[in-house]
């Protein structure tokens, strides 16, 4: 990105989006695109690619004390540390500081977040699949919560734009389960995965285990300046290649390009506004992040892309005469039925052979395994509704061989100039049902430090999830024994929702006003010129990575949006 800047006269645009991470920055960069003059804001600071990635060329010993956070800096982190990975000095500071930033929790919840321009998306997982039509019709086959308002075929058409975009490894495989999407070149299995897979192919007739697919280019194909990954694997820290899709990378540059894009960071959005005579949103109300001082600004068109929680806040800090409870709250659903992934159990263990091969590079994704329960026929189980799918991977090296026996000397150097012995681990990822009262609340009497109610958590996996992480662990072992791994040993951690980090459902859409909150192109029922495009607007969360459905349906909803501006609907 190249410089960026707003003019403080003016007020009015043809549309704002708040948040630039995954949605906003496709919000931004399809109404843009389509001619729309757009004010992007931002709550957190400013970041440009390449030039705000202080630690993408480090290496691990450039870090005083190897990375490890002083105590007075882990004390400020100590909810962003349940992750297991956001609290080392080499990317500590994409994440916020609990103490500036407090929740509630009734029951555990792992909310991570980043402030700044990009948002998540320079730290996401990068983890692409489509959702197929089971997903879709899951929730009307089973009589689950409600149904959604779209399907498989809908939507398509959106994957294969921000696919082609965005750049998508993997391999087609024709299954319904895990839609064929446009994709790169697939990043290749080592040998240790290869084996793996072709033994599973040979016990069973429903796994297919896959390289993962992920938001990497990964050809000489031209993307706009972005380059070829280099198999660093630092991709958290924010890669300089722009080798992995960001906001900051790939569609705030686009936006930009077109001459219609206004950014504003250091602006915290608390209010959408509105007008009862017209029954539609006026604009929004911002508090500066550094000064304090109140704004507002107008606009035909709202796109709330600040992610799940932040935006279901926004929507239910704006009440009115007309919205009491939160603008579009008249089924009582906002803030209800958050759901995440539920993770870390599974199964490991040790492979003997292939010790005269290693591999190059170091890539930054393993593989991926589809779901196959809940299928049809053999499939099926009583003892859970819906699936999961296994990501993973094998890897040499373990720095218990190097003192099991206690060797010194001689005996040290030679072990440690030699690689260690193969390993395979394969985790779930557990699709959690829309329950009504999972929910979040806003806590009035509990303020932030710019005077805004805190977010209190009531949430928690229940029997299903909990009968599904035994299914998990039990096909893990079985799975790998049968692909002649020696101490299989399954896992199952402790976890709450959130450390997924895919919190989702929030301002769920359907087809009925009285049981959701937006419709079916992402609109609040009630006020159709507000759009809600990140996780929020899930109805279901199917076992597989979100992100990808999010730029998709945001793609979707800006054109819409784009399309009822010019017609003069909004």
């Amino acid at each position: 990105m190249s410089k960026f800047y707003y003019n403080e006269e003016q007020a009015s645009y043809d549309a704002i989006v708040v948040g630039s991470g995954i949605s906003g920055g496709w919000a931004a960069k399809e109404l843009c695109e389509n001619g729309v003059k757009t004010l992007l804001l931002e709550r957190g600071r400013m970041v440009n690619h390449i030039t705000d990635y202080p630690t993408a060329l480090m290496d691990d010993w450039d870090f005083p004390n190897n990375g490890e956070l002083s105590r007075e800096d882990a004390a400020k982190q100590e909810k962003q540390a349940r992750t297991g990975y956001t609290v080392r000095a080499q990317h500590n500071f994409w994440f916020v500081d609990d103490l500036e930033h407090p929740y509630n929790e009734i029951k555990r919840f792992d909310w991570m977040r980043g402030y700044h321009v990009g948002g998540r998306s320079l730290t996401w997982g990068r983890h692409s699949y489509r959702w197929s039509e089971i997903d879709f019709t899951a929730n009307r086959n089973e009589g689950i919560a409600v149904d959604w308002p779209v399907r498989y075929r809908d939507i398509a058409p959106w994957y294969d734009k921000v696919e082609t975009y965005i750049g998508v490894t993997g391999e087609n495989l024709g299954l319904r389960q895990l839609p064929d999407g446009k994709f790169e070149p697939a990043m290749e299995l080592n040998c240790v995965e290869d084996h793996v897979r072709e033994q599973l192919l040979e016990h069973y007739d429903d796994r297919f285990m896959t390289p993962g697919r992920v938001a990497h280019i990964n050809s000489s194909k031209l993307f706009e300046g972005r380059n070829r990954c280099q198999y660093r694997d630092r991709c958290v820290r924010g890669c300089p290649f722009g080798a992995y899709f960001s906001s900051n990378s790939s569609t705030l540059p686009a936006a930009e390009r077109t001459g219609n894009l206004t950014l504003r960071p250091d602006a915290i959005v608390t209010e959408v506004m509105y007008d009862p005579d017209t029954k539609k949103a006026t604009g929004v109300k911002v508090i500066d992040r550094i000064t304090k001082e109140n704004h507002e600004f107008k606009a035909k068109v709202i796109f709330l892309c600040a992610s799940s929680i932040a935006s279901t806040s926004i929507l239910m800090q704006s009440k009115s005469e007309r919205f009491p409870d939160g603008m579009g709250n008249d089924s009582d659903q906002l803030g209800r039925n958050i759901m995440d992934h539920h993770l870390d159990v599974g199964a490991s263990g040790k492979f003997d052979g292939f010790e005269d091969k290693y591999y190059k590079g170091r890539k930054p994704v393993g593989i991926y395994l589809p779901r196959f329960r809940n299928l049809g026929g053999s499939s099926n189980t009583t003892a859970f509704k819906r699936g999961y799918g296994y990501q993973g991977g094998a890897r040499r090296g373990n720095w218990e061989d190097t003192i099991a026996e206690l060797s010194h000397g001689k005996v040290l150097k030679e072990a440690i100039l030699k690689p260690g012995g193969w390993s395979f681990g394969m985790g779930g990822f557990g699709e959690v049902l829309p329950y009504e009262d999972n929910r979040m609340t806003l806590d009035y009497d509990k303020l932030d430090k710019w005077g805004l109610p805190t977010v209190t958590f009531d949430a928690e996996l229940r029997e299903n999830e909990l009968n599904m992480r035994k299914d998990i662990q039990d096909q893990g072992v079985d799975m790998l024994t049968k692909a002649g791994l020696r101490d299989v040993v399954p896992h199952d951690d402790p976890i709450a929702l959130g450390l997924g980090i895919h919190e989702m459902g929030t301002a769920r859409m359907g087809r009925n006003p009285q049981t959701s909150v937006l419709n079916g192109y992402n609109q609040v029922h009630t006020v159709k010129n507000v759009y809600v495009t990140d996780g929020s607007f899930m109805t279901s969360s199917s076992c597989v990575n979100p992100s990808l459905t999010y730029m998709a349906f945001s793609a979707r909803a800006a054109n819409h949006a784009a399309e009822q501006l010019k017609k003069g609907r909004l």
